[in-house]
């Protein structure tokens, strides 16, 4: 009696076994990833397109993958509560597209959760990890800034023929912002460049900005990737179309708006690798043992007609090194 008891106890608990095994196969934990910017995500193009380079590794929204967003609206001093924020909602990675500054507030609030840092300016500089090939901690990513800003100014001597007074505007709250500084005093001196740095902090400062160009009678604008920058891009382009300012900048989509010159890296390619890093994370990869990436790809891009509007002749050796000419 014992026996057919204990023979029927186990054919009901294999049935129940097999009857539960599809369910723990089909019903995955939804992985949660929290990413930090700067922006509301629907006017991020940076988190629409990671999204998309997600999905097409297999990580569909709802499905296998929810994200949880914050954006600090161009406020650099409301980052750390955000990433207290992300920390607090235990997601399984946070992704941070702000820059380094971003980046450090993140690895401040948190010492276990994997962090992708995307697009930060020099890493090892700023404390973000111990060094680029062995990162050893829970933060690796995709190094973003063009090691050497000068590069803008040499552009900039060479696409103007004869301006001697360039403009660059930077957003002061930023931690890169000293080395940003240096860079382009440095470069400036070198190449003989009347330099007017002008600190914006905030999209309101833009106009006030461009009435400080016009009273030091700027012949150029440069600026770099912050995220104030990215967010009024229009703005300020259709302003340097008013006051007939030719713009050089890193962001490849002020071309199509009307700047002269672009120069960095090449978008497409810059989120594709923010997704694998991103997707080898997700499926265990410690980020200490994650090598920092280095994108080595960037792309020149001459905004021919709008050099035509300005007057100006773009050398046909800058010409012949652009990856694009827009006619």
């Amino acid at each position: 009696m014992n026996r057919r008891r204990l023979v029927e106890w186990l054919a009901i608990a294999g049935l129940a076994g097999a009857g539960t095994l599809p369910r723990a196969q089909t019903n995955r934990r939804i992985r949660r990833v929290g990413i930090l910017g700067n922006v509301a995500p629907a006017n991020d193009p940076l988190h629409r397109s990671f999204v998309a380079a997600m999905s097409e590794l297999g990580w569909h929204e709802g499905k296998e993958i929810a994200y949880d967003y914050r954006g600090a609206e161009q406020r650099y001093e409301r980052l750390p509560e955000l990433a207290r924020e992300l920390a607090a909602l235990n997601v399984d990675l946070i992704v941070v597209s702000a820059g380094v500054t971003a980046a450090l507030a993140a690895k401040q609030a948190t010492a276990t959760i994997p962090i992708l840092a995307v697009g930060v300016a020099d890493p090892v500089k700023f404390g973000l990890v111990a060094s680029l090939a062995r990162p050893g901690g829970n933060v690796t990513g995709i190094a973003g800034a063009v090691p050497d800003w000068g590069k803008y100014l040499e552009l900039a001597h060479e696409a103007v023929a004869g301006a001697t007074r360039v403009a660059v505007i930077a957003n002061p709250t930023s931690v890169v912002y000293a080395d940003y500084v240096a860079q382009n005093e440095a470069a400036a001196r070198q190449l003989g460049l009347k330099l007017q740095m002008i600190p914006v902090a905030s999209a309101d400062e833009i106009g006030p900005a461009f009435d400080v160009m016009k009273r030091q009678r700027a012949e150029v604008l440069v600026f770099g990737p912050d995220r104030i920058f990215q967010s009024n891009l229009n703005e300020i382009l259709e302003r340097a179309r008013a006051s007939r300012l030719p713009v050089l900048t890193s962001m490849r989509p002020a071309a199509n708006g009307g700047a002269l010159l672009t120069y960095g890296l090449h978008g497409m390619a810059f989120i594709r690798q923010a997704a694998e890093y991103s997707d080898r994370l997700l499926r265990g990869a410690k980020p200490a043992d994650l090598p920092f990436a280095q994108p080595t790809r960037y792309e020149l891009v001459i905004n021919r007609k709008t050099a035509k509007t300005l007057g100006l002749t773009i050398p046909r050796a800058l010409l012949l090194r652009a990856d694009e000419v827009i006619e």
